[in-house]
C-alpha cells in the first residue's frame, strides 16, 4: 500500500485536523512528519516557544503512538526533506494544513509545484481560522482595515462547524521509513540553562490540556469574562492564545464549545461574556485577515506616515530597564516579570507595557514586538503584529495615537488592591495601595515604613510620565504637519 505524507506544522492535535482526516480517507497510509526549519525562518522561533513546541511535539507524538501510527521528526529544509521523502518511498500524495506568514506561504507554493511535477497529489486545508482571509473581504473585494465591520460580518456569516473527532486508531508506519527520522531532544527546543520553571508551573500542554482548559473557562470563568478580563488579578481570560497558536486546539472547536454551553445556559451573564470572549477569537482572525494582505507589517508600519516617525536612536539603557521590568512603574514591572517568568502576560498588561514602550519612551514598537516574540508563549506572528501596531497607534484600527495609557490610573482602576502588583514586584508588598501605583509620590515616613528607599530597593522611574506624554504628541504633531497620508 502507497503512503501519504502528513506534514504537521502549527496543527498538533488529531481532531479537528483536515489535513489528517483527507489522508485517512485518501486509503493510503498516513504517514505523520514533522519538519524543523528553524535556519529557514525570517522569524525563528523565540526560546519561549521553542519550550512549548518541545512539549507540543512529545503530546502529539504519543497520541499518534496510541492510535498505533507515530510521529516522524526531520530538521532541515522542507523542500528537501518531503522531495527525498518522495523520492525514496511509495509516497502517493502529501497534505498540510495551512500556515499564513507571508515566507510560509512562498515556500508552500514552491513546495506544492514541484510535486504536482512529479504527478504526486498535493492537499492543503484550512485548520486554523474560522474562514480563509481571501474568503472573507468587503464588498468591493478589497480587505477590512478596521475591526468592526469586519467581526460585523464574519460573525454572520459562519454559525456552524463540523468538527471532525480524533481516529481512533491508525495503521503502523512503515518501519523502513522510519529509519531516516530524528529524536525531538534532536531539535534542542529546551533551554541549555534551566530558566523554564516558572513556564513548567504554568502551563500543562497538548491536545488535552487545551480542551481541559477551554472546558474550565467556559464553566468557570466566562461568566465573568467582561468584567474579569481586564483584571490581571485574577484568572479571568481563557489562556487559549498559546494553544491556538501551535494547533492543540482549532477556533472552530472553540467557537462550538461556547456555542453548546450557550444552548446548556442561556443566561445572560454567560450570553454577555461568550459573546465578549468570541469577539476576541475575531480579533485573532483579523490579525491573519491583515498579516495575509499587508505581508510587510511585521517589519513596517502599515499607516505610512509612520515611516518618518520621529523614534528615538539612543536608547538601549531604557529598552533593558522595560525588558527586566525595572522601570520603576509597578504596573509595568509586574507585566515584564510575569512574562519573564511564565511567558505569558495578561493582555490589559500588554497593552499598558507596550504604550509605555512606544509612547513614553518612544522606543520603536519593532523593537517590543522583537522582545515578546522571544518571551511569549503564545508568540503569534499575526497577533503580535497587529497587538503592536494597535497599541503604537500605527496599525489598522489602531489605538489613536493621542490615546497614551496612563500606567498609574490603568494600574488604580484594575488592580485597585494591588494583588497582581505584589504578587511580581514583592519589593513593595508593603507599600500601602495608596501609593502602591506611584511610590515615587508616597512621603518619606511612608516608604520608610515600607522599607523601601527608592534607587536602591526599587528603581526610580525611568520617565517623567507626563512629561513624555506631552513629548509623543509633540513627535506626533510633527509627522501630522508633513503631510503625508497615510
Amino acid at each position: 500500500m502507497s503512503h501519504v505524507l502528513v506534514w504537521f506544522r502549527r496543527d498538533l492535535r488529531l481532531a479537528d485536523n483536515p489535513a489528517l482526516g483527507a489522508a485517512i480517507e485518501s486509503g493510503h497510509t498516513p504517514v505523520p512528519i514533522y519538519i524543523h526549519d528553524e535556519p529557514q525562518e525570517q522569524w525563528p522561533l523565540g526560546a519561549a516557544s521553542a519550550w512549548w513546541l518541545h512539549h507540543s511535539l512529545v503530546s502529539l507524538k504519543q497520541s499518534l503512538q496510541a492510535q498505533g501510527s507515530d510521529l516522524l521528526v526531520f530538521q532541515g529544509d522542507p523542500y528537501k526533506i518531503i522531495k527525498d521523502l518522495v523520492e525514496q518511498y511509495d509516497i502517493s500524495g502529501v497534505v498540510w494544513n495551512r500556515c499564513y506568514e507571508p515566507e510560509a506561504i512562498a515556500r508552500d507554493q514552491q513546495i506544492k509545484q514541484t510535486l504536482k511535477e512529479q504527478t504526486v497529489e498535493v492537499q492543503s486545508f484550512n485548520a486554523s481560522l474560522l474562514i480563509e482571509p481571501w474568503q472573507h473581504l468587503k464588498k468591493d473585494a478589497t480587505p477590512y482595515r478596521v475591526f468592526t465591520p469586519f467581526w460585523k460580518s464574519l460573525s454572520s456569516a459562519i454559525d456552524v462547524f463540523e468538527l471532525a473527532s480524533a481516529p481512533t486508531q491508525l495503521p503502523p508506519v512503515a518501519k523502513k521509513i522510519k529509519q531516516a527520522v530524528q529524536s525531538i531532544e534532536s531539535l534542542k527546543l529546551l533551554p541549555g540553562i534551566p530558566w523554564d520553571q516558572g513556564l513548567q508551573e504554568k502551563w500543562q500542554i497538548g491536545e488535552n490540556a487545551a480542551h481541559e482548559e477551554l472546558e474550565h473557562f467556559v464553566e468557570q470563568a466566562m461568566i465573568d469574562y467582561s468584567h474579569h478580563r481586564d483584571i490581571p488579578g485574577v484568572r479571568g481570560t481563557s489562556l487559549m492564545s498559546p494553544y491556538l497558536h501551535f494547533g492543540e486546539i482549532s477556533p472552530k472547536q472553540i467557537w462550538m464549545h461556547v456555542k453548546d454551553h450557550f444552548h446548556q445556559d442561556n443566561s445572560a451573564g454567560v450570553i454577555k461574556g461568550g459573546e465578549a470572549f468570541l469577539r476576541e477569537v475575531g480579533w485573532r482572525e483579523f490579525s491573519y485577515h491583515l498579516l495575509y494582505h499587508f505581508p510587510h507589517t511585521p517589519d513596517e508600519s502599515l499607516n505610512e506616515r509612520f515611516t518618518d516617525f520621529p523614534w528615538r536612536k539612543e536608547y538601549q539603557q531604557d529598552l533593558k530597564a522595560w525588558q527586566q521590568g525595572q522601570t520603576g512603574i509597578p504596573i509595568v514591572d509586574a507585566g515584564m516579570r510575569e512574562l519573564w517568568h511564565t511567558g505569558w502576560m495578561h493582555n490589559r498588561v500588554r497593552m499598558i507595557v507596550a504604550s509605555l514602550l512606544t509612547k513614553n519612551l518612544l522606543i520603536p514598537w519593532q523593537e517590543g514586538a522583537r522582545w515578546f516574540w522571544d518571551t511569549l508563549v503564545d508568540a503569534d506572528l499575526a497577533n503580535n503584529t497587529q497587538g503592536w501596531q494597535w497599541t503604537a497607534g500605527c496599525g489598522a484600527d489602531a489605538a489613536p495615537y493621542f490615546r497614551i495609557f496612563n500606567p498609574v490610573l490603568q494600574g488604580e482602576r484594575f488592580d485597585p488592591e494591588g494583588d497582581y502588583v505584589k504578587h511580581w514586584v514583592p519589593e513593595l508588598k508593603e507599600m500601602p495601595k495608596k501609593w502602591l501605583h506611584k511610590p515615587w509620590e508616597a512621603p518619606d515616613e511612608v516608604l520608610m515604613k515600607a522599607s523601601i528607599e527608592l534607587g536602591k530597593d526599587y528603581p526610580e522611574p525611568i520617565v517623567d510620565l507626563a512629561g513624555s506624554r506631552k513629548r509623543a504628541l509633540a513627535c506626533w504633531d510633527e509627522v501630522k504637519k508633513q503631510g503625508k497620508e497615510s
